[in-house]
């Protein structure tokens, strides 16, 4: 699989109740309007496949390493047929989330070895990686907040979602390092500010590509 395209690949990233998903459907009408086409897809899914492993990772009890290997399964199949002929056509992928969220949860959440990861990472992706992630940073004990205001009412909390302050801890850092280890790549949007606040700082990002 080649991983050079002509088209942009951008990931949105953070903890459950960080706000990413306000910001990212302003961000696929931003492109819109500037004559791109778009493909806005998630992970886990974007595909049938990825889609059905989605319900099973988001509701199945299974341990770290189980989590994993579905997640990558359903990422390669997401890759192979939507991701890579998106960007091959020049069009701007936007994701909501992709394979940093392996690191920061399954890695640093569940503690599974970050080298197993790395492995599947490698072996998955074949070296194709977002070309900006955009960081939705959150204080987990805000974020626990947001999501119980967001839940009353609606759907019931998916198994991660259900998890303890200190998981939500664990993958903050696992995203703060993997951040560390990709500066160039990822950019730390303040998620705890208001949501102009938020946006303006998206909007800086994106200029700051030219785009």
């Amino acid at each position: 699989m080649s991983v050079v395209s002509s088209g942009r690949f951008i990931s949105i990233e953070g903890i459950d109740g960080a706000g990413k998903s306000t910001h990212l459907q302003s961000m696929v009408e931003r492109f819109a309007r500037s004559g791109a086409t778009v493909v806005q897809t998630r992970e886990p899914g974007g595909t049938e496949l990825a889609e059905a492993l989605r319900g099973l990772f988001l509701h199945a009890g299974m341990d770290g390493l189980t989590e994993a290997l579905l997640v990558f399964a359903g990422r390669r199949d997401h890759l192979l047929r939507v991701i890579e002929p998106a960007l091959a056509r020049g069009d701007t992928v936007v994701c909501d989330r992709f394979a940093d969220a392996s690191f920061a949860y399954q890695g640093h959440g569940r503690g599974m070895d970050l080298q197993q990861l790395a492995t599947l990472e490698q072996w998955v992706l074949e070296g194709r990686q977002p070309d900006l992630t955009l960081w939705f940073d959150l204080d987990p004990a805000i974020a626990a907040q947001r999501r119980v205001g967001r839940e009353v009412g609606a759907r019931e909390a998916d198994r991660f979602e259900q998890q303890d302050l200190e998981f939500f801890t664990r993958v903050r850092a696992g995203y703060a390092a993997r951040a560390a280890a990709a500066p160039q790549r990822f950019v730390r949007i303040d998620a705890g500010v208001s949501v102009a606040e938020v946006a303006a700082q998206v909007a800086a990002a994106l200029e700051s590509r030219g785009w």
